[in-house]
């Protein structure tokens, strides 16, 4: 009788591991899925790149219109269509590319069932293709610093810094959904909700100083807090909340573990249950 070999192709290591070497060697891979996901997002669309600068413009005029005529939040002096779309930005790039990465390995089925790589890859891909929105966005928020003759301050040197927690934050929100939403399929219809939800827990449209200080500290575990909060700050030269900040940062290094956690003990099972 004749013995078969089987052999099984699997990540090595603990289910800890990050992987940068084997997504360092498969860079260009990544570079590739990035910028077709770019492509594919605008091909054959009505407007195309248009509606990435639609988008955040209607919206901060319904904020503006609601909530500094009606509601009259106190966003110091920054001019609330400044502090709304500052808060937008960061808002429509974590909601585009959650979305997109949760749905990246059913969207790819033919490429995992068939070869492997890292399969990070994958949703890493569609936060990436996701700033190019944010990017698009940038010169229409620094057309109405310039509007509303805000002045820029030296704390713009920590601009970068959120924007990366962004990135970070979102890449593991996105690594984790879209791990569930191979084994769950009914992730797709409660991710909506969700999204809603943290929407809502974030301070996209009203400032944190509506809120009392041990509040805030609550609400700055949700990374989102922190990380607005902080790149308003950078933005508009008002003081730091240091303490919400590090709160934050704190909960995107545990979610992006955690996260990390979850995908290496459910990637094994990809191939098969797409």
């Amino acid at each position: 009788m004749v013995q078969l070999e089987i052999t099984r192709i699997e990540p090595a290591g603990s289910k800890f591991r990050f992987g940068l070497g084997e997504l360092w060697t498969h860079r260009e891979l990544l570079y590739f899925l990035t910028w077709r996901d770019v492509k594919i997002r605008y091909k054959q669309t009505l407007i195309g790149v248009t509606w990435a600068v639609l988008q955040p413009i209607l919206t901060t005029a319904i904020f503006t219109v609601i909530f500094s005529t009606f509601a009259r939040f106190d966003t110091r002096d920054v001019p609330y269509p400044l502090f709304a779309l500052s808060g937008l930005m960061i808002w429509l790039f974590v909601h585009s590319s959650v979305t997109q990465a949760s749905n990246s390995f059913i969207s790819n089925t033919n490429l995992v069932t068939k070869v492997y790589f890292p399969r990070l890859i994958v949703p890493f891909a569609s936060t990436f293709a996701s700033v190019f929105d944010f990017l698009i966005g940038l010169p229409l928020l620094i057309l109405l610093m310039v509007y509303f003759g805000a002045g820029v301050s030296w704390q713009i040197v920590f601009a970068p810094v959120f924007i990366l927690l962004a990135i970070v934050q979102t890449m593991a929100f996105g690594t984790l959904f879209s791990a569930l939403n191979v084994r769950f399929r009914d992730v797709k219809f409660t991710l909506p909700f969700l999204l809603q939800v943290w929407m809502i827990a974030s301070p996209v449209f009203y400032p944190t100083t509506l809120l009392s200080e041990n509040w805030r500290y609550i609400f700055a575990l949700n990374p989102l807090v922190g990380i607005i909060d902080g790149f308003r700050s950078s933005l508009f030269g008002t003081p730091f909340e240091w303490k919400v900040i590090a709160i934050s940062a704190a909960s995107v290094v545990v979610i992006a573990a955690a996260s990390i956690v979850v995908f290496r003990k459910m990637e094994d099972e990809f191939a098969d249950r797409i």
